[in-house]
């Protein structure tokens, strides 16, 4: 999933560096998070890739939050940081 909405955003990269079929959405602040909650609940999302800059402020904190809290509340599988997200993709390319 993608976050800005401007120009290229992760998910766009993501999916063309991968070769993984993304749905890119609207940026956290347009109502970005709120569309990736209701895929959530809707059981939409083999995983989320859902990366921050954790040293800076982010306006719609509360946001961000309340995506975590229902991924994890709904098991979704979930990358936060790089790492976790290579593993996450070379076990959906069957190379784990």
């Amino acid at each position: 999933m993608g976050g800005s909405s401007l120009g290229e955003n992760t998910g766009s990269v993501l999916g063309d560096n991968q070769h993984l079929d993304i749905t890119c959405l609207k940026s956290g602040p347009l109502g970005g998070d709120a569309q990736i909650g209701a895929m959530i609940t809707e059981r939409h999302l083999d995983a989320l890739f859902f990366f921050i800059d954790p040293l800076s402020a982010m306006p719609h904190d509360v946001d961000v939050k309340s995506l975590l809290r229902i991924a994890t509340l709904y098991n979704t599988i979930l990358a936060i940081n790089e790492a976790t997200a290579s593993r996450i993709i070379a076990q959906f390319h069957g190379e784990v």
